[in-house]
C-alpha cells in the first residue's frame, strides 16, 4: 500500500526575520492553497526562540512534491533573500524519485542533513 508523500524542512531564519516570517507565510499559504488542489496539507511551525522554522507538507504521491517545487520556486527563492538564512535538515517518508532528490539536494546544499524513509509500512490519511 503506498501512502502519502510527506515532505519536512527546517530552516534557520536570518537573526531578527521571525516577524517578517510570520507575515510572508500567510500570502505563501494562500498561494498554495490556489495553486496546488493535490496538496494535502501544507504548514509551517516555529520554535519558541523564533530562529528556525520547519514546513510540513502532504502530498497525495511524489509527482504532486515535483508541481510544488515548481510551483513555489520563486517564492522559496524570495524568502531565502529576504528571511530564511539557510536550510538545517531535510526529511522525506515516501519513495522520491531521482529527479526529486537532486532537486532537494540542490534546495538544500551542501552539508544539509537530507535522510529518506521510503518504505511505508501503513498508516491513513482522512
Amino acid at each position: 500500500m503506498a501512502g502519502p508523500f510527506i515532505f519536512i524542512a527546517t530552516n534557520r531564519l536570518k537573526p531578527g526575520k521571525y516577524d517578517d516570517e510570520k507575515k510572508r507565510v500567510p500570502g505563501l499559504v494562500d498561494f498554495v492553497r490556489a495553486s496546488e488542489p493535490r496538496l494535502i496539507a501544507f504548514n509551517e511551525y516555529a520554535n519558541e526562540e523564533g530562529t528556525e522554522v520547519a514546513v510540513v507538507q502532504i502530498h497525495p504521491d511524489a509527482d504532486s512534491m515535483v508541481f510544488h517545487m515548481a510551483a513555489v520556486a520563486e517564492r522559496a527563492a524570495s524568502a531565502y533573500a529576504e528571511t530564511v538564512d539557510s536550510t538545517v535538515s531535510v526529511q522525506v517518508f515516501g519513495t522520491p524519485s531521482g529527479a526529486i532528490l537532486e532537486m532537494l539536494r540542490h534546495q538544500a546544499g551542501a552539508g544539509v542533513s537530507l535522510t529518506v524513509k521510503p518504505y511505508h509500512l501503513g498508516g491513513f490519511v482522512r
